[in-house]
């Protein structure tokens, strides 16, 4: 974690951020890791994981690894588009989160966020387009 990158563990997030149960591992400009655990507190009245949850913990994923790509440079980077394809239902259990960029430009960039089952198989993925802005007060 870095001073330029605040709020990227759940101790120091928003209660949103918090709920989804994101806690982050590996932070880098090109690669960002982590895990959620699930279970009753993301579930749908049916009783698998709200689709909300995955789309929150991708955005939030591609964010910080975009963010941490610019930050050298004064810069932050917002969500201008998320696109999460649902691919599992799961009830409960650990999640891994791998995000990496598929294309960083000056303005804008492109990220996909993989959501794994512990036995390896797809949840969701997504794609999420950020574009770089100047970090307040800079």
């Amino acid at each position: 974690m870095s001073a330029e990158l605040p709020g990227v563990d759940r101790s120091s997030s928003s209660a949103f951020v918090a709920a989804t149960g994101f806690d982050v591992g590996e932070i880098s400009g090109t690669r960002v890791t982590g895990t959620v655990e699930l279970g009753p507190d993301q579930h749908t009245p049916w009783g698998v994981v709200h689709g909300g949850v995955y789309c929150a913990v991708i955005e939030s994923a591609a964010s910080i690894g975009a963010s941490a790509a610019v930050a050298d440079r004064g810069q932050f980077a917002v969500g201008v588009n998320n696109s999460t394809d649902f691919l599992r239902p799961v009830t409960a259990g650990r999640v891994d989160v791998v995000a990496e960029p598929v294309q960083q430009g000056r303005t804008l960039q492109l990220w996909l966020v993989q959501l794994t089952r512990e036995d390896g198989k797809l949840v969701a993925r997504g794609q999420v387009r950020l574009q770089n802005v100047p970090l307040p007060g800079a």
